[in-house]
């Protein structure tokens, strides 16, 4: 039996058909065009669809925002023009299709993804690390999702009160200390002139940058350890290529800061699904009930 896929992205929609197993047997990438706004985004989700081939079971989609589980409505997607609020989604997608449709936060999607076909433990949490910061939680084997479907805001813990304003409202948050945008902003300071992340790998005086965010994370990471002790913590998304400039110190932040039992054997890893995490935990959502 086939599942269809739906990574939305504020740039791409990644598409997919495939089975339970995460095999995949057909997949295409195409532009978002967000500027479009709700209706022409969908419209192009379902060319998308239509373009895979076969008859899905059931699809399941990622969306970079909030969502109402019960109803499949999406609440906020911050990033996409005019924000989506209220967009029945599920609704409309199901009325073309005639085929089950299940909505999840992009990035406990691709916790599920992980969780699923990549890095897995019963009890595991997953940062995604780009130009936001998010995640998801896995306790006793499942997806911890809580009443709205945002549990798992890993990028949204408040590290330093008096930080630098948050998109969520709040100050302080990890997102705005150790994102793609924070370390390019971080970099530039130090040197005076506009830097990318990726120039500032190249620079031996940027290394206390990237140690810096790299503090930040393991202070998150210690917090969540102390209030679940999980078995594995993975990191997915662009930043994770850093490798150790960030999993060093976050190592030796975790080891510093978490007394109450020994952190030792607590592995830290780099996704093993990559960019294809959100769009395989698309896949399984389409096949599993997490109600």
């Amino acid at each position: 039996m086939l599942y269809a896929a739906i990574d939305l992205g504020g740039t791409k929609i990644a598409g997919a058909l495939g089975h339970p197993d995460g095999t995949l047997v057909s997949q295409r990438t195409i532009p978002t065009e967000a500027d479009g706004g709700p209706d022409h985004v969908i419209s192009r989700i379902l060319s998308l669809l239509r373009d895979l081939g076969d008859s899905p079971a059931a699809l399941g989609i990622g969306v970079p925002g909030l969502v109402d589980r019960s109803s499949g409505d999406v609440m906020f997607l911050p990033n996409l023009a005019t924000q989506w609020r209220g967009v029945p989604l599920a609704r409309r997608l199901q009325a073309e299709l005639g085929i089950p449709v299940r909505i999840l936060n992009d990035a406990r999607a691709a916790t599920l993804g992980e969780f699923r076909f990549g890095h897995s433990a019963p009890n595991m949490l997953l940062y995604t690390l780009g130009t936001g910061i998010g995640g998801g939680v896995i306790l006793d084997g499942k997806l911890r999702l809580g009443p709205l479907g945002a549990a798992g805001e890993l990028g949204h813990q408040v590290i330093e009160p008096d930080g630098p304003p948050c998109s969520c409202g709040s100050r302080g948050c990890l997102e705005t200390l150790a994102s793609g945008p924070a370390l390019a902003r971080a970099g530039t300071a130090l040197l005076g002139r506009s830097v990318t992340v990726a120039e500032m790998v190249e620079l031996p005086q940027c290394r206390p940058v990237f140690t810096r965010a790299g503090q930040y994370l393991g202070l998150s990471a210690a917090n969540m350890i102390s209030a679940l002790h999980p078995e594995l913590i993975v990191y997915g998304g662009g930043l994770s290529a850093l490798g150790d400039l960030l999993l060093g110190p976050i190592r030796t932040t975790i080891e510093e800061r978490v007394r109450m039992f020994p952190p030792a054997g607590i592995r830290l890893e780099r996704s093993a699904l990559g960019d294809r995490a959100g769009l395989l935990g698309a896949l399984a959502l389409a096949a599993l009930d997490l109600s």
